[in-house]
Formats: C-alpha cells, structure tokens, sequence
C-alpha cells in the first residue's frame, strides 16, 4: 500500500499510465449493419453519448492505449458481433495497478448469443432477409431522403412480449438505451402491462426487401380506479442514424392514436421525460388539437376553458396540464405579439400558470413562519424576496416563449 501511495505521487509514473486512459465514448462504435460493406465504412459508425452507467462517471477506462470496442448490429434483428481491439496494455511492470475489465462490462448488458467473429457475423446477415417486423403494423409514412432524391418507407408496429421471438430480440435492442438515455434501466418485460411501440424502414437489397430498426418506445399502462388505465411512456428513443428525421414526431403521434381508440384509457402521461421530449410532445400534442373547436382561433383569446381541457382528453387521451400548453402555444400563434395590449394580456396569462407553485409555496411560508425561530425564519425570508420572484418569473417567461416559437415554427414547415 505504502508503495502504491508513493508511486502515486511520482510525475513520471502518473504520466505514463495517463497515456492508458481511453475516454470510452470515443472508444466504443456502433454500427447497424446492412451490408458487409459496412463494417469497413467509418460513416455508418456512430458513438454512444454516456457510457457512465458501465465505466463510471468519468467515463474512462483504464489500462489500454487505442483501446476500441466494437458493438456491431445487424440492422434487423440486431444480431451482435462483439470485439474488443487494443494497441497496447498494462502489465505486470507497472506496480500494483491492472487494467479495467472493459470486455466484462459490456457482457453485463449484451444477451448471450453475440459473434466475437467478423465471418461469422457476416454470415448472420444473409439472414437478414428472414427478418419481419413483430407485432400489429399501426402505421406507414414516407420521408424524403435529400442524399437519395427518394422517399424512403417507414412502419410503426404495436407489439407485446408474447410475440414469438421478440423477447430474444428486445434483449438486443434494450441495450442501446445506455449508450443514449443518461438515467437507463432495463424493465421487466415479464409484466403483461407493458406496451412496444416498434418503427421500421422497408429497404431493397439485391432485389429483396428486407426492414431496419429505427427506434421505439416502452409503456407501461397504470390503473386508474375505478376502471381506466394510464399509459405512461417510460423509454423512447430513435437511433442515432434515423434521429433528425422527424421518426419521434411519428411514433409518438401514433401511440397516441392507439389509445385513443381505447375506451378505458384515462389519458396518456411520461415517466421523467426529458427536455427534448418534452419539446417534442408539445409539437405533437398541438399538431392534433389545432383543428379541435375549442382550440379555434376564435376561442383561444377568451382564455383556457373547461371546454378545452375535456375535447383535448375525450379526442386525444391528452390530461389537462397537457392541454393547457397546448393553448398557450396556440394563442400565441394567433397572438399580434406587436400589439402592446395583446402582447400583456398573454403575458399575464401565462405568468399566472407560472406564478401558481410560487404563490402556493407563499401561502405555505406564512403558515410556516408562525412557528419559526427567529434564527430559522432569517434563513428563509430570502425566498420571499418579491423582486427576485419577478426576475425568475419574468426569465421562466422568456424560456417558454422560446420554446412555444420553435414549435410554432416546426409546425410551419409541415
């Protein structure tokens, strides 16, 4: 120990082994294999954005110089070719330390079944054309593809864990969310109230047509006494190749088509969602309440009425938070933000939803103070501050308009 302690402390030596730190973000590729061609070709490699859940919050792996690992799929039923690559690594002349068990981590998360080799890897993709999406299809849309000068064909499909093979292949596809969803954990795919929600691109090879892996999302459907349930999204994600492309707008808007037919759904809610789905949900949501009555633009200056937070849940399974957001970016579309009266009365309008767990807080603070110790009551009277309560009321305010616009403006180009 002690001489662990004073190596630690000699410069040489702490430079030495800083040159087999390898950031593992960098170090890990991924690829969804179409062609043999591919496995060659560095533009279809993508990285993960964390890695932290595997190699710790410094997302660094010790021990090796040029250290690549590869996390190959095939792009349809996601077969693995697993393969850990190394120019250099530590060894026994470098005192009481030893590398990190890089190739043990990932075979934490990887199901049994992957190729450790490249042939027999590519010999899995001849199978690719054996390969059909699972489920019930929802829905088919096209998107242009700029680079191809064509339209290339994507499916949604509804799928539940009793679908032959599919338990093997969520297994797969599961694995990726901890590479792009930053607080990830795998789910019981034993519990029937889970709902896969699967998008899928139809693509010719050689004359086939054979389909990719897109992305997808989990949910999980809540009871809600006395009779309805709550279908609540826990994971959603798009592969890093297809994001950009408007497949989340797609696959979310059909979910919710899904349950709209559904009688016993009370309304749709998500589990931690994330400020990019957030963003994308409000595109969504006003997408398919713009053409609503009570969202008219002859309604939305009169205010958030209860007409529009029931027709928002009766037609779209939307709750009423939702839906009040929903209103206040359409108002706002219609809103001559010019017109210096107009402008205030939308403002106040939507400071005042913005006040509300502000003023509740007050109400709770003055009850509180009545019990407070002197010494105590010093150490909160800052939060009573009413200029500092404007100035962050007033900088909530500007976000959310931010936020409203750019909706607003994504749904100009549709």
């Amino acid at each position: 120990m002690q001489q662990c302690t004073e190596m630690a402390g000699m410069n040489p030596m702490e430079k030495k082994l800083a040159e087999y730190k390898c950031d593992t973000n960098e170090a890990i590729s991924l690829k969804l294999v179409r062609f043999a061609d591919d496995l060659e070709d560095e533009s279809t490699t993508f990285h993960p954005e964390y890695s932290h859940q595997l190699y710790g919050d410094d997302e660094v792996a010790f021990g090796y110089k040029g250290l690549q690992i590869q996390l190959y799929y095939s792009a349809g039923n996601l077969s693995t070719l697993f393969k850990v690559k190394y120019s250099a690594r530590v060894t026994e002349k470098f005192d009481c330390v030893e590398p990190d068990d890089v190739e043990g981590k990932i075979r934490e998360i990887i199901p049994a079944g992957f190729s450790c080799n490249t042939d027999d890897f590519t010999s899995l993709l001849e199978k690719e054309t054996n390969f059909k999406p699972f489920g019930t299809l929802l829905h088919t849309y096209n998107v242009h593809n700029v680079e191809e000068g064509e339209d290339f064909t994507y499916q949604i499909h509804k799928v539940d864990v009793s679908c032959p093979g599919f338990r093997e292949y969520h297994k797969r596809l599961q694995t990726f969310l901890m590479w792009f969803i930053e607080t990830a954990s795998f789910i019981d795919v034993d519990d029937d109230r889970w709902d896969f929600f699967l998008v899928f691109e139809k693509y010719n090879k050689d004359g086939e047509t054979l389909f990719a892996t897109v992305g997808y999302m989990t949910v999980y459907n809540y009871y809600v006494y006395p009779d309805k349930t709550r279908p609540r999204v826990s994971q959603m994600l798009i592969l890093p190749p297809f994001q950009g492309e408007g497949h989340g707008a797609q696959l979310l808007e059909a979910v919710h088509m899904f349950y709209c037919n559904l009688h016993k759904v009370q309304d749709i809610t998500a589990e931690d969602p994330s400020e990019s789905y957030v963003k994308l949900r409000d595109y969504v949501l006003v997408k398919l309440c713009q053409t609503l009555p009570s969202f008219s633009i002859d309604q939305l200056p009169l205010g958030f009425s209860d007409d529009m937070a029931t027709e928002a849940r009766e037609k779209f399974k939307i709750n009423k938070k939702h839906a009040r957001r929903v209103y206040e970016i359409l108002r706002l579309r219609v809103t001559d933000m010019s017109d210096e009266t107009k402008a205030r009365d939308y403002r106040l309008e939507v400071k005042k939803r913005l006040f509300a767990p502000t003023k509740k807080n007050q109400r709770e603070m003055t009850k509180m103070m009545k019990c407070l110790r002197p010494e105590e009551l010093a150490s909160h009277i800052s939060q009573m501050d009413t200029a500092l309560q404007q100035e962050e009321l007033e900088k909530s305010y500007q976000e959310v308009l931010a936020e409203y616009r750019r909706v607003i403006e994504r749904l100009a180009q549709v």
